[in-house]
């Protein structure tokens, strides 16, 4: 008996259209016809416009601010395609909301990765692409196989290229984030320096010193997301009064607030360097960098739609273009 493979239809919420058809462009498959929109009383209305029964639909939709609003929209749009009878939904999350409360480390409080995890499955979900989760242990909450992608392929491609005749010391600006930094310690042949810091409040944080060598140096600041941008210029501000020449900022997520913006004109970051795995906002007075992920996650649900493996697309000490 020949197995067919079911067709393969993308389909975009409202969160991220542009990426969502950069992404089908890559595909080489035209974006999915559907309305998405909201009743007068903000309750979200979906229709799919097209015959998605036994097709193979793979939904993009980063739950990024507004994140409830998001998230509602994309597991709406993944009820109508189970009710519609998709043969197989993919839910393609470039950036993960709620990845961050991850654990219960107070009392009385939720565990909302493990929520959103069951949200989805429960809509219809039967797999999960993202890419850089907040804690990579939020993969192991679904009872559905979840892709992980890193951004660092795509980062590490520009960085070799922009700073080829740059020597860099990589810096976690964090304790938490020193296995990311790390990694892009390696695959770009530089050295490593941690900044240590304390938590103040949510929008606000303080370095305390720095574990290694800065002075004189150029310095790429690592992480995985910012948000209010007060860890990345608080270590930014540190790193400076070490002597640093010249302090850059690569992060895979840049979820940036009016806060954010106001913290990046003033602060002693030179560049901020982030992919479009959100829509990101832009200031005259910001230098922003925006890398385009598209040609990866395209790649990524070619795979899992001829049920090939996607763990190539992890690996980022071995690409050196």
């Amino acid at each position: 008996m020949v197995h067919c493979t079911p067709e393969l239809k993308i389909f975009s919420g409202s969160a991220h259209l542009s990426l969502a058809q950069e992404i089908a462009d890559f595909v080489q498959v035209p974006l999915g016809d559907a309305t998405v929109s909201s009743f007068p009383d903000g309750e979200t209305f979906v229709r799919i416009n097209e015959n998605v029964r036994g097709r193979d639909v793979f939904i993009v939709q980063p739950t990024c601010p507004p994140t409830n609003q998001n998230l509602m929209e994309l597991l709406i749009m993944v009820d109508a395609a189970r009710r519609a009878s998709a043969d197989r939904i993919t839910a393609v999350i470039p950036f993960f909301g709620y990845a961050r409360q991850d654990r219960k480390d107070k009392p009385r409080v939720p565990i909302t990765a493990k929520l959103v995890a069951n949200l989805l499955t429960a809509a219809g979900v039967n797999r999960v692409l993202t890419m850089d989760l907040h804690a990579q242990q939020v993969a192991g909450f679904f009872d559905i196989p979840v892709d992980h992608l890193f951004a660092a392929p795509v980062l590490i491609r520009y960085l070799r290229s922009r700073f080829a005749d740059t020597p860099l010391t990589v810096v976690s600006p964090d304790v938490g984030g020193l296995k990311m930094a790390s990694a892009y310690s390696q695959a770009l042949g530089a050295n490593l320096a941690i900044v240590a810091k304390r938590r103040k409040s949510a929008i606000e944080t303080e370095s305390l010193y720095v574990i290694g060598d800065v002075e004189n140096k150029n310095v790429l600041l690592v992480d995985d997301l910012t948000e209010t941008a007060g860890t990345l210029t608080s270590a930014a501000n540190i790193l400076k009064r070490h002597g640093a020449l010249s302090i850059y900022a690569g992060v895979s997520h840049a979820v940036l607030s009016d806060l954010a913006l106001e913290r990046l004109k003033t602060s002693q970051i030179e560049e901020l360097i982030t992919t479009n795995s959100v829509p990101v906002r832009s200031s005259d007075a910001c230098r922003i960098r925006v890398l385009q992920i598209a040609e990866l996650l395209g790649e990524g649900i070619k795979r899992i739609h001829h049920d090939e493996s996607v763990s190539s697309l992890f690996q980022i000490n071995e690409q050196k273009n």
